[in-house]
Parts: structure tokens; C-alpha cells; sequence
């Protein structure tokens, strides 16, 4: 019994540092137009489309940018038609960007983002506390890239993908009257982008790109377990209640195709649809140093299927130029949750959701500044997820915001 309580929670932990999934927040101007990506101005494009650097009408383009993400999740027991809810700190996304024009038809650049990371805090007494009581994630990547015109109106690019990651995870052991924190701060990963950007016409933009899944290794994580010490032999703890693990956590691929077309000089709408390579989490492998904590022949090896789906997300956005210094932009996109209501994770929850976009840019000569917000309306969640033994229903809520500037020197 002692061992099956050990081996769900340590699941459920770091199945949430593989599964966190990507947070569209790399860009404000394109936050505001939905998220799209198919409009090469500044060096915001970078992250989304290496090869979009080289239609950057500035020889010099430098972009920087973040974001506040307030959300909150309820959850409701049906057995005891008790409810919590989060309290979850602002979130904080971050981007910089920089491109130059190293000839007419050579460009380089280097994008850093944070794509993936959420913290979430639920009541240290809820219903679930036995799977998340708090997990806060971290990952940041770094992308060199270069592009090249193959012709005037056509290029392609790639990016080199350097990828670090944290997580920082507690719950409750109540078999044991304690608490276990999992964390490890020196996840590393690699990957690679590639992209085609076109522009037949000076009206039409259009956008292919893929990106890499980066498999994060931690070999070197930490399980810390606040228990009495008596109970440490029997887990393979050492004096600080602690034991070690390795682990190879999957971060998802995407391949993007967008378009952008100008109806006028002044008005121009967006389109793009990404497809997000999801079911590489069929299951997800933990090797603990000495902790029986696994469902193995090998009882420090802890294998659960995860039973992720790959994903689309649809979306629609629209900018008009009113003046010389200011433009309106609105948009709205579609997102589906990578799992069904019976894989349910309270730790990175997750739902299908409608999102409504809008921000304007504001351009003083060569500098720029963006802002933009969003609203999402998640749907409602009754899910029976029996791998962690965890049921009932679940209700969130999301807002965006968001501040970016970019400088453009010809």
C-alpha cells in the first residue's frame, strides 16, 4: 500500500513538468492578432518563423516584450459538493528578439522566449492534495537562426534550439503524515526550427514553419520527503530524506502554416492553423535511485501511460492602420486540450477553449509599442481520471496582457 501511494504521486508530479503544455504568449503584436505569425515587420517573427527574418523591411530589428497571465481553476467533488479553488500568482512570459541583414539575402538572428512554464497553488488541504498542492514550471529557449532569399519574394530558414527547464513541485503524503517536494533546476534539451516564408505579391504573405520536439533531460533531479525518519530505510532515503531520479520529459513539436493578406494599405487579416505533435506522451518513464516508488519488475522504475492526442488550434486575426502612428487589431482562435476528460491532471489543467484577442501599436518613427490583452473561455470539464483516482468536475478562467516594444533602423 505504501508503495502505491509513493508511485501516484510521484507520477502525477512530474507527469505534469512533461505535459505542461505550450503557452501561446511570444509575441504582443501578434497576441493581439490572434497569435498569428505571418507578418514579417519586426524581429518578433523570429521565434514562430526563422525564415520571416529575411522579409523584415529593416536592416536592424530588435523586439522585447512580456506578458501577465492571471488564472484561476475551480474544482467541485461530486461525492461531497465541496469546491476549491487556486490561488495562482501572475504569471510572467518573456520574449526578446534581434535580426540584421548580413547582405540583401542573408540574415541572422536570436530569439529567447519562454514557452513553456506555469506555476499553479491549490489549498493545502484540497480534495487533491495528495496529487498538487503547488508546482511551478520553468523553461526558457535560446535560438540562433540565419535565412536566406532564395529569391525576392521567397526564403528559407533554420534555428538551433537550446532549452532549459525547472520544476519546483509539492504535495501531500498523508499515508506517511507529510509532504514531498520534487524539483530539479537544470532540465537541458535540444531541438531545431526550419522555415519557408513567401510573399508572390506584395498583398500576400505566407508562412510554413516547424518546430522540433526538445526532449528535456533531468538526470539529476531531487524527491525531498518531509516524513518521519524512521520511514527513510524503508523508501532508500538518505539522512535528508531525499533520493535522486532521471528522467527524459518530452516537450511538444508544432508545424504552423499561416497567410496574411492586405485587402487595403491600411487593413489586413491574418489566418494560421498549428498542429501540435501531443501524443509523443504515451507514457512516461521515471528511474529512481533507490526508491521502490515503480510498477516495474524493477521496482525503482515507474512507467504510466499518458494517453496525450495531437492537437490543432485554429485562428483568425485583423489589423487596421487608422493613421500613420496607430493601428487596431483584434482576433480569435480556437485551442484544444492534447487529453480526454479521463486523463484530467490537476497540476497543468487543461481545457478547450474559445479566445478573444484585441491590442493596438502605437509607431513613433523607428521605435514601436505594442500593447494587447486576451480573454479565454475555457469549457467546463466532468472528467473520472482512475490512473490517479481523481473525479469530479472543473471550471477555469484566463486573462492575458501584455506590453512590447520594437526598434527598426534601416
Amino acid at each position: 500500500m505504501k508503495r502505491i501511494l509513493i508511485s501516484t504521486a510521484l507520477l502525477a508530479g512530474v507527469c505534469t513538468y512533461a505535459g505542461g503544455f505550450r503557452v501561446s504568449l511570444q509575441g504582443v503584436k501578434q497576441l493581439a492578432m490572434a497569435h498569428t505569425s505571418a507578418h514579417a515587420e519586426d524581429a518578433s517573427i523570429a521565434f514562430f518563423n526563422p525564415a520571416g527574418i529575411s522579409f523584415i523591411p529593416s536592416k536592424l530589428s530588435v523586439a522585447a516584450g512580456g506578458f501577465g497571465a492571471i488564472s484561476s481553476v475551480t474544482y467541485q467533488n461530486f461525492d461531497t459538493r465541496q469546491s476549491y479553488e487556486t490561488d495562482n500568482p501572475i504569471g510572467t512570459p518573456l520574449y526578446a528578439a534581434v535580426a540584421y541583414k548580413v547582405l540583401d539575402n542573408v540574415s541572422v538572428g536570436f530569439s529567447f522566449t519562454t514557452p513553456f512554464g506555469s506555476t499553479i497553488q491549490w489549498p493545502e488541504d484540497w480534495a487533491g492534495r495528495e496529487i498538487v498542492q503547488k508546482m511551478s514550471l520553468k523553461s526558457m529557449y535560446f535560438q540562433p537562426m540565419v535565412s536566406v532569399k532564395l529569391a525576392p519574394w521567397a526564403s528559407v530558414g533554420v534555428s538551433y534550439i537550446y532549452a532549459t527547464g525547472s520544476v519546483d513541485w509539492d504535495k501531500a503524503v498523508t499515508g506517511f503524515s507529510g509532504t514531498l517536494n520534487i524539483k530539479d533546476e537544470k532540465a537541458t534539451g535540444h531541438g531545431f526550427g526550419m522555415g519557408f516564408y513567401f510573399r508572390p505579391e506584395d498583398n500576400l504573405d505566407l508562412s510554413i514553419a516547424y518546430r522540433s520536439p526538445v526532449n528535456m533531460k533531468a538526470e539529476n533531479g531531487t524527491a525531498t520527503f518531509n516524513v518521519s525518519q524512521a520511514i527513510y530505510p524503508l523508501l532508500g532515503l538518505n539522512a535528508n530524506g531525499q533520493d535522486k531520479f532521471t528522467a527524459t520529459l518530452p516537450l511538444a513539436e508544432e508545424y504552423t502554416l499561416g497567410a496574411t493578406y492586405k485587402i487595403t494599405p491600411s487593413w489586413k487579416i491574418s489566418a494560421e492553423m498549428n498542429y501540435t505533435g501531443w501524443e509523443k506522451y504515451e507514457k512516461l518513464t521515471l528511474d529512481f535511485e533507490n526508491a521502490p516508488a515503480g510498477n516495474q519488475t524493477d521496482p525503482t522504475v515507474l512507467v504510466n501511460p499518458k494517453n496525450f492526442h495531437n492537437t490543432r488550434t485554429y485562428r483568425l486575426g485583423t489589423e487596421y492602420k487608422f493613421n500613420s502612428m496607430i493601428a487596431g487589431r483584434l482576433g480569435w482562435y480556437y485551442d484544444e486540450s492534447p487529453y480526454e476528460d479521463n486523463n484530467f491532471i490537476p497540476e497543468t489543467p487543461s481545457f478547450d477553449a474559445n479566445v478573444a484577442t484585441g491590442g493596438i501599436g502605437l509607431n513613433f518613427g523607428n521605435l514601436g509599442v505594442d500593447l494587447a490583452a486576451a480573454v479565454s473561455f475555457p469549457k467546463s470539464r466532468t472528467f473520472n481520471n482512475q490512473n490517479i483516482h481523481f473525479a469530479g468536475q472543473a471550471k477555469a478562467r484566463t486573462f492575458y496582457f501584455g506590453l512590447g516594444v520594437n526598434y527598426n533602423l534601416n
